[in-house]
């Protein structure tokens, strides 16, 4: 006989987590090390799937725990934390989540990662997340979602309005397609357009490239007035305060602005309709690349990340032949486009993909090809870090993978595009969520999971590869 444990945590957010742990743990039996996984999954407390519409957003790992919750929104304070560096290091203790437990017929109370079997799934077309739990014969399920008994039915509406893919898309992409639109509901704030990346400390911030990202897929997809919340909100930020920035907008200390920051809110403005207001921030910031850190926040250099953003939020885009030139002199190599200027052997880098979609500069799309192409051969079988230069292992990065299939989908690669897609599908966890990236063994997670950059960029890819009618 399978018992239900619990139906929700968000609403009235502090009573209820009390009484979660109460009603749900049963004790904290908490240790000074995470405790062993189920084989084939995660460590308890690594948090692998994401809850909730846009308000309260939630943190789950593979044994149905809460690690993580965010109110008002998903980029606002934490309720419940367990942080990133004790999910990494494996130090985390089961008194920090929300853990579920059983209460077996013998009387013992056990968490769900000492059971014989654990599986999870998502309510199709929801937020909404169920795991069971199997001791012997005896089954036990935990249901997360933020809200009442209405919470699917209001996701499965919203996702009811996207632009669907073209007719020919074959089921995998379909579902790709649609929970990657559900990751991004749950990560953007319905009220305010604050994007967070991940629904992790440290990740649960707006960086203007993920925000951007994430504002040109929902538009690209059909939810105009979506994406317009998200580039008023990037509009409004004083862009050369900070790398990132908290729900309402604050700087956060710690690192300092990039130099794609301003390209990123251009183009965000642009495909949700309103261009003319970041154009006129871009024309006053367009040198600002130079000496900055790039998408792989490092030391300070000259980019060719930023140098392709930057291109997109001046009125240079009108002279893209001169911009090109400018790029290729400073980062063209024979064998391709390189992450330094004037620097041929710092590496080959994947975000050559960017002066395709979404900074297009046609001029340089022959160097970006080759660039890609010899990137996309090195593909393992999750896909590809970074770039060539990559100091950071060998553990493969959704992000780029994901938009070095969009670029070569749209420079008509559709072959080496849909390796990508498969190297992609491949990275996923069992819940269809993109890792920002994965073992290169087990490709069991290694970071934030879901990340909404990775899941932006798939959307943009599928659509590319598969183009359907944009509803209005």
């Amino acid at each position: 006989m399978t018992k239900f444990l619990n139906i929700r945590v968000g609403l009235g957010f502090a009573a209820l987590i009390l009484a979660a742990t109460v009603f749900v743990s049963g004790g904290t039996d908490a240790g000074p090390r995470t405790p062993s996984a189920v084989p084939g999954l995660p460590l308890p407390f690594l948090g692998v799937a994401v809850v909730g519409s846009g308000g309260q957003t939630m943190a789950v790992d593979a044994y149905g725990n809460v690690v993580d919750l965010r109110v008002p929104g998903p980029a606002g304070q934490a309720v419940v934390e367990v942080s990133a560096e004790r999910q990494a290091t494996g130090s985390a203790e089961a008194g920090e989540a929300v853990v579920a437990r059983a209460r077996l017929r013998d009387g013992r109370w056990l968490p769900f990662w000492r059971a014989d079997s654990v599986r999870q799934r998502y309510l199709p077309g929801t937020n909404v997340l169920r795991t069971e739990a199997r001791f012997g014969d005896e089954s036990f399920v935990v249901v997360r979602r933020i809200g009442g008994p209405g919470a699917a039915a209001a996701d499965r509406r919203w996702l009811a309005r996207a632009s669907p893919l073209g007719g020919r898309a074959p089921a995998w992409a379909r579902r790709m397609y649609g929970r990657s639109l559900l990751v991004l509901r749950a990560l953007t704030d319905r009220r305010t357009g604050a994007v967070a990346a991940g629904a992790r400390d440290g990740w649960a911030y707006v960086w203007p490239r993920d925000a951007g990202a994430v504002a040109i897929a929902l538009a690209s997809a059909g939810y105009r007035a979506e994406a317009r919340r998200v580039a008023r909100f990037l509009l409004g930020l004083d862009l050369s305060a900070a790398a990132r920035f908290g729900g309402s907008g604050e700087p956060v200390e710690g690192r300092a602005a990039q130099g794609d920051a301003v390209g990123w809110v251009a183009a965000a403005a642009e495909a949700a309709g309103t261009p003319g207001l970041a154009r006129a921030a871009g024309d006053t910031a367009v040198g600002d690349w130079r000496s900055r850190a790039d998408y792989q926040e490092g030391e300070p250099g000259d980019y060719l990340a930023n140098a392709i953003a930057t291109t997109r939020a001046s009125s240079e885009r009108a002279t893209s032949d001169r911009a090109a030139a400018r790029i290729a002199a400073a980062f063209g190599v024979r064998r391709g486009l390189v992450r330094s200027a004037t620097e041929p052997d710092s590496g080959l880098d994947s975000a050559a993909a960017w002066a395709v979609r979404p900074f297009p500069v046609p001029a340089l799309f022959p160097q970006v090809r080759h660039t890609l192409l010899r990137i996309a051969a090195t593909s393992g079988r999750f896909g590809i870090v970074p770039s060539e230069s990559w100091h950071g292992g060998e553990d493969p990065w959704t992000a780029p993978t994901a938009w070095t299939a969009l670029s070569l989908a749209a420079l008509g690669e559709r072959r080496a595009a849909l390796r990508m897609m498969a190297a992609l599908r491949r990275a996923a966890t069992p819940l269809g969520l993109l890792p920002e990236r994965v073992d290169a063994q087990s490709d069991l997670p290694r970071s934030t999971t879901p990340l909404a950059w990775s899941h932006a960029f798939a959307i943009l890819a599928l659509r590319e590869l598969w183009p359907g009618r944009v509803s209005r």
